[in-house]
């Protein structure tokens, strides 16, 4: 549940009842904090059809704060309501002065904050939509506006740091950020890997070469993007070295193996712990979210005199390569390979337990011995396996079933570790931001097979990117999407493969609960053709039925992927350049002899730079 801004929290506990939603709390702890904090628990048995709901209580105030989109607020009898004319805000652990809410005035003297927990991707009836748009866009003097550039940052060497805790390459790493920052890069992104820095015992946190890393990017006047990094490096596309979990997580697996997804066959995967116990201390006493949240307030603990000026956005890790998904498709030891459908992740006890409880709460205690029997293997396409055919039982009551429950697992652990990662680092002056897969292959299908046993709900019939999106936006965390560089004619045709309608479904997602979008490259490619889709896809141009594109304000952030020997090569070098330029400037074209004229200048100017940095990543 959410976290607290008082030192001490008390407690609420809550029952629903009916369709009216009446709230009932009660104080079960004294706070000595002038501001005390209660915290409304849902039962769990309740889940599937509530919304959950947070509150901070003070009782001083007058006002009661609601998001909009808190239900049901046929409860609030006696609250009257009035917004303020812009209520876009940042994340309020990026900005608190300028932060505005929707304000509702209640008879019991008592100032709350709610947030839904969970919602239904089904619209709402238009009489009830302003309750589901928690963070609208409306330009306001903090905004960048439609014609705004876009900062780029550049992802560092998986490998910079090793995991013996010390800087590799740090001549190489020197060279590197200075080219960088005279390109005009904004700054670096940077894995904070769990498993170098937690290696060997429990609590015992080594920062020193991350110390060393981030001291260097200030020197050269870099931003970072720190990655909370809880995966493990290996196994995915572009995994250039191998980075374990922690060593005494992997003796915790050892003793068991239940810790780890599992498919069908029984076949673990140890990239990421499941989410299937994200609540039970199964790790020496506290949960797999207790032990990423101490190590998050660790971070920001030893690196709090870098937040906000040189350390400017924390992505937190959700799960395999750090997205929020299942790992419903690995490449290690050719297991999965494109564009296959994938499999199903719920075969540890722990979420054979939740979904025997679900099916046995939904009256139909047979849906709860597995997953899908006819959902195929890795490799088979959407019409080989029944489950996803056209008019496979995806589309059935079963189908609905079970999709809810996988998905709803999902989003309910993006919840849990993002509401710990917004109270962390509340007031530290860094944005949050979480990453989603771009699953693009059989997007043409009505099944969406791979999407689904990644984990996203979504289907032809289906938006399963908005709820994501809304829980993103309960937390002001910004949105990340890979796959900008794609386009639809150099997919495979056979595999119905559509990055370019993906990537306008969430762009879309995102306007809707009105959230910052931050992009990626899916690839690292260096051709032109590749740039000047970034730069065009930047601007977020969105098609509306009956109208021409509509031009909003351009992503936050794009990341490129990635710094290596490659990047600095004078070919590649020549290319990227105005590359940068483009997307800082938000220009989508200039006249190439001009320039071509610039970047030559600039790459001859700076040879001697790149030389040796291309030199030294060898």
């Amino acid at each position: 549940m959410a976290a607290s801004l008082a030192s001490q929290p008390s407690y609420l506990h809550s029952s629903f009842f009916g369709t009216n939603g009446n709230l009932s709390w009660m104080q079960t702890e004294a706070s000595t904090s002038s501001r005390p904090d209660y915290r409304v628990v849902v039962p769990s048995h309740r889940r599937p059809r509530l919304v959950k709901v947070r509150a901070s209580i003070q009782r001083n105030s007058k006002e009661l704060e609601i998001s909009p989109n808190a239900t049901p607020m046929s409860s609030f009898n006696s609250m009257s309501c009035s917004f303020s004319e812009e209520w876009w805000r940042k994340a309020p652990h990026c900005s608190s002065k300028n932060e505005t809410r929707a304000h509702c005035v209640a008879e019991n003297g008592l100032s709350v904050n709610f947030f839904s927990q969970r919602e239904s991707d089904v619209e709402a009836p238009s009489t009830q939509k302003r309750f589901l748009k928690e963070y609208p866009f409306h330009e306001t003097p903090t905004s960048r506006g439609r014609s705004g550039g876009v900062p780029v940052f550049v992802m560092l060497p998986l490998d910079s740091v090793n995991t013996n805790n010390q800087l590799t390459k740090r001549r190489a790493l020197n060279a590197s950020l200075l080219a960088l920052k005279s390109a005009g890069v904004e700054g670096v992104m940077m894995d904070i890997w769990w498993g170098v820095v937690e290696k060997d015992r429990p609590r015992e946190y080594r920062w020193s070469a991350y110390r060393e890393l981030m001291e260097m990017a200030r020197k050269h006047g870099l931003k970072v993007q720190a990655v909370m990094s809880f995966h493990q490096c290996g196994g995915n596309v572009g995994d250039s070295c191998f980075v374990p979990l922690p060593q005494w997580i992997v003796e915790e697996i050892k003793k068991n193996p239940d810790l780890v997804y599992t498919d069908k066959d029984g076949r673990r995967n140890y990239e990421y712990l499941s989410l299937g116990c994200d609540i039970i201390p199964v790790l020496r006493g506290r949960t797999p979210v207790q032990v990423y949240s101490d190590f998050m307030r660790s971070f920001r603990d030893n690196f709090e005199d870098m937040f906000g000026d040189t350390i400017v956005e924390v992505q937190v890790g959700l799960g395999p390569a750090g997205e929020m998904r299942y790992p419903s498709y690995p490449e290690r030891d050719g297991i999965w390979r494109f564009p296959g459908n994938g499999e199903f992740q719920c075969y540890d006890k722990y979420m054979l337990a939740s979904l025997k409880a679900n099916a046995e709460a939904a009256g139909r205690p047979e849906w709860g011995l597995g997953g899908p029997h006819d959902a195929g293997h890795y490799n088979q396409w959407p019409e080989d396996a029944g489950f996803f055919r056209r008019e496979g039982a995806w589309n059935s009551s079963y189908g609905n079933f079970f999709l809810e429950w996988y998905s709803g697992l999902l989003l309910d652990h993006g919840e849990r570790i993002l509401t710990a990662a917004e109270a962390i680092f509340r007031g530290t002056g860094v944005c949050l931001s979480g990453k989603i897969a771009g699953i693009h292959w059989h997007y043409g299908t009505r099944s969406h097979p791979p999407e689904l046993t990644a984990g996203y709900y979504n289907t032809r019939f289906r938006d399963g990117y908005l709820p994501i999106a809304r829980m993103f936006g309960r937390h002001g965390v910004t949105f990340n999407f890979t796959c900008f560089e794609m386009k639809d004619f150099e997919q495979p045709s056979e595999a119905l493969c559509s990055p370019e309608r993906l990537l306008s479904q969430v762009v879309k997602a995102s306007r809707k609960a009105g959230i910052a979008l931050a992009g990626e490259n899916a690839l690292p490619r260096f051709d032109d053709g590749a740039y000047e889709q970034i730069v065009i896809q930047s601007r977020l141009q969105v098609k509306e039925e009956g109208r021409s594109d509509t031009a909003l304000e351009p992503m936050c952030s794009f990341t490129f992927l990635r710094m290596s020997e490659s990047m600095f090569q004078p070919d590649n070098w020549r290319r990227f350049v105005p590359f940068v330029r483009h997307m800082a400037e938000g220009r989508t074209f200039q006249p190439w002899e001009e320039e071509h004229r610039v970047a030559e200048s600039f790459v001859h100017a700076t040879r001697p730079l790149i030389q040796e940095a291309a030199a030294a990543l060898v």
